[in-house]
Formats: structure tokens, C-alpha cells, sequence
């Protein structure tokens, strides 16, 4: 690696003294406030640190964080890998990561969707990973078009490798300007912010429905032709050359233009990951539920897009049994709370997916800012999942929470803080949705468990 120059030594090691302070003081961990000092000393900082490393950015709406860390894991096996371990996604995150690991040869960046278009002109990372794109933040971000607009725009005549969810509209028309697309099949369960074609404005026709809105289709039954039959995407494993059978469930295609779903080389089939030759492997990992899954096998591509093998890269994935809290049990007097954390209407329907149906679930939600003001998603998820289970309310904007639980017919119980409400459950197990600041208000309670 390039020795940094004086100026950028100095001002990366006063970032690290300010991260090491503030770790120490319980003021943080350290991730944002180091590459804060260090940017301040030296405002190109971040491309110096970047430079002669081997680079894999990775954004989206949900699972970013999980991505980061699995492909980590797995790029492990290569090399120290510089890492924002901890979800600080902006460019004073990738300072520090970048810093605190200054002669690992390898770097997989968290990034935020809305400074992608940044980090890739400052860093020229070789690999860019896209998985999907939802409403969040309403009252922060850009309409997520408009993401995937600048993302477009942000890879045009970039010599970049990306590697891109097929199944999402919005995602494959942000990364259709790549030089080079490695397309990956994982689904889109959440498809209600991707029923417009991105490029035309058409309706776009659906192969098949992951998500049901109420009055839709069955789960895993397809969407049929007035002949009866089910299209199954060419590539597919249920289409011309896929390797494999079954519906076609992820296929989609505009109406009134020639924009459709790219042909994926990877797939995600059950609990089998199907890699571009063929190949099936189990997907032995210990993260809970499909959208791990997904984020595995997203994992694996990007792994070989650094030249290592599946064989090699998979068991490393099984060594990731949390994500910056995301997933461990804490325990308190007895009992056992499991903490999954869910941003958004896509977030919580993956939440739901790995909820243990006979437990009490607590969901807390509030609405500062890293959350957004806005409440108004609450609306969008379909919460009467939940009915049969004792359902406990609790966070700022828990009563927001219990009128949306309210008008869909989910009997609870309102309390007045998360510790009131694992205090009232019996001893044992007991699962846990929170949105961002709250999650985090709860893992401060047990030391920022990890």
C-alpha cells in the first residue's frame, strides 16, 4: 500500500485519538466522530485512504448492513478487509473504517443510498452492490427514483463490476449502466414501491407475488396468463436455460416499453443458493430467515468477484450469528429478548418472517431524526400478522404505533418504556421489533450488545 502523505497521517491519526476518546468516555463507538476529525484536517482524506485498496461498496434500503458484514466475513479468508462494522454509512464512516484498518488490502463499505453516487467518484471502488430500493426516511431522502436516477448516472463510463438484485425494477434500471452487471436473483418481497416501470413510467407485469396486499393473489402462487399458463423468465431456473424447475416468481417486464428483468446468473432457491454454473449449495448460515438468504447469497457473488471461491467463501458465512445487535438475545431477570430491527414497511415484513409465532413480540418505535419525523409508513405494513400473540406497545411514538394497531384489529398493550414491557413478561423467550433509534436505545440498556 501507497504510503499516505504527512498531512493525511496526521489528520487519520487525530481521527483515531478522537474515536479512541470517545469509546473510552461512553460518548460512542467512535465510528463517525474519528473520520469527522480526520476530514476536517484533510478534506480529501477519504480518497487518499482508498486508494490501492481492493473496494466493495454496499448499499440499499434494508440489509446493507447484514451484506456488509457477511461479505466481510467472507473476504476474510483473502486478508485483513477494512470495515464499518457498525452501520456508520456516510463518508465519515468510511474514514474511520478506512483508518482504523489503514493496511488492510481489501475494504466492503457500507453506504448510504443517497451518498453512493459520491463515495464511488471519491473512492473509484472496483465493486458496487445493489439489493434493493423502498421509501424510507420520506422526510430526508429523495423519492427512491431519484436514487436510483443518480445512481445511474454515477456509473456511467466507470470501469465498476456491480452486482445487482435482478428482481427489483428500480435496482436494475440503477445498475443497467454499468460497464459490468453480475445479475443475482434473491426476490423482492415488498413490491409496492416498484409497480411503475423506472424507465417509461408503464405498468410493470409481475411473474409471480411474494408480498400479498390485501385482495392480492395467494403467497407463491403466480401470477397467470388468460391462457393459464405462468411465464418463467428466460435464464431463470424454471426458464429457457435456468438450472433448475418451479414457478418463475421474480419475472417482471413493462407493458409499454422494452425494459424487463435482466437475466440472473445467481439464485436464491429455497434454502440453495444456485451459483452461475450450475451449482446448488446449501446455504448453512445462522442468520434467521429469507432476507438473510438473499443477503448471503448477494454475499457469495461478491465474493467471487474478488476470485473466491463459493467453497471457500460459504463457511465464513456461518461464523456471522449477529450484525451490530441485529439478531442477539439479551437477557434480563429471566428472560431472553431477541432484538430484530425494522426500519420501514419492506424492513418489518422481513421481521415478521423470522418472528417465532408462539412467542410475545414488543415493538417500539420512535421518530427522531435518523428515523424520520414521519410516521405515515406505519400505515403500509400489514400488522394482523400479529394477531393471536400477546403484542406489547412501547417506544416515543408508541401511541402512532397503537392507533395503526388498533384500526387493523391487533389487541395489545401499551407501556411506558421497553424496560416496562420485558419487566411484565413472564420468564423466557421473547422477540423484539424496533425501528433505528430505538433499537439503539435498547442495546444501550444491555452495552450496546453486538
Amino acid at each position: 500500500m501507497t504510503q499516505l502523505p504527512l498531512r493525511a497521517q496526521l489528520a487519520s491519526a487525530l481521527g483515531r485519538t478522537a474515536a479512541t476518546l470517545s469509546r473510552a468516555t461512553g460518548r460512542g463507538d467512535g465510528s463517525v466522530i474519528g473520520g469527522r476529525v480526520g476530514l476536517a484536517l484533510e478534506p480529501d482524506l477519504l480518497r487518499k485512504l482508498a486508494r490501492d485498496r481492493r473496494l466493495a461498496l454496499v448499499s440499499a434500503t434494508n440489509g446493507k448492513t447484514t451484506t456488509t458484514r457477511l461479505i466481510t466475513s467472507a473476504l476474510q479468508e483473502l486478508g485483513d478487509v477494512a470495515t464499518n462494522a457498525f452501520g456508520a454509512n456516510m463518508p465519515a464512516g468510511h474514514v474511520s473504517a478506512l483508518s482504523s484498518a489503514k493496511d488492510a488490502p481489501y475494504g466492503v463499505l457500507e453506504v448510504d443510498e443517497k451518498y453512493l453516487p459520491e463515495v464511488i467518484e471519491t473512492t473509484g471502488a472496483g465493486v458496487v452492490v445493489l439489493m434493493n430500493l423502498s421509501r424510507d426516511q420520506m422526510d430526508r431522502a429523495a423519492e427512491i427514483w431519484l436514487l436510483a436516477q443518480k445512481w445511474r448516472r454515477a456509473l456511467v463510463a466507470r470501469n465498476t463490476h456491480v452486482i445487482a438484485n435482478a428482481d427489483d425494477p428500480l435496482v436494475a434500471w440503477g445498475a443497467s449502466t454499468a460497464a459490468r452487471v453480475t445479475w443475482v436473483s434473491v426476490g423482492q418481497p415488498w413490491k409496492e414501491d416498484s409497480w411503475c416501470c423506472p424507465e417509461c413510467g408503464g405498468p410493470l407485469d409481475r411473474g409471480g407475488m411474494d408480498y400479498v396486499p390485501p385482495g392480492g393473489h395467494a403467497p407463491g402462487v403466480a401470477v397467470r396468463q388468460a391462457d393459464g399458463s405462468v411465464p418463467a423468465a428466460p435464464g431463470s431456473p424454471a426458464g429457457p436455460g435456468g438450472p433448475g424447475g418451479g414457478l418463475a416468481e421474480n419475472d417482471w417486464a413493462c407493458r409499454e416499453c422494452s425494459f424487463r428483468r435482466p437475466a440472473p446468473s445467481w439464485f436464491l432457491d429455497g434454502d440453495t443458493v444456485v451459483d452461475p454454473r450450475g451449482q446448488r449449495w446449501p446455504l448453512d448460515i445462522r442468520l434467521p430467515g429469507r432476507a438473510n438468504r438473499a443477503n448471503a447469497v448477494v454475499a457469495l457473488a461478491t465474493a467471487e468477484a474478488f476470485g473466491l471461491p463459493v467453497q471457500r467463501a460459504l463457511p465464513r458465512l456461518a461464523e456471522v450469528t449477529s450484525v451490530a445487535g441485529r439478531y442477539t438475545t439479551v437477557e434480563r431477570e429471566g428472560r431472553q429478548a431477541r432484538l430484530l430491527l425494522a426500519k420501514n414497511p419492506a424492513g418489518w415484513l422481513e421481521a415478521f418472517d423470522v418472528l417465532d409465532p408462539a412467542l410475545p413480540v414488543i415493538l417500539s418505535v420512535n421518530a427522531q431524526g435518523p428515523d424520520g419525523r414521519d410516521t405515515s409508513w406505519l400505515w403500509d405494513v400489514d400488522y394482523r400478522v400479529l394477531r393471536g400473540r400477546p403484542v406489547y406497545v412501547t417506544g416515543e411514538r408508541r401511541l402512532d404505533l397503537a392507533l395503526r394497531l388498533d384500526v387493523a384489529e391487533v389487541p395489545f398493550q401499551l407501556t411506558e418504556s421497553f424496560g416496562h414491557a420485558l419487566a411484565v413478561q413472564p420468564q423466557g423467550k421473547v422477540d423484539v421489533i424496533a425501528n433505528y433509534t430505538a433499537f439503539q436505545q435498547i442495546r444501550s440498556e444491555f452495552g450496546r450488545a453486538v
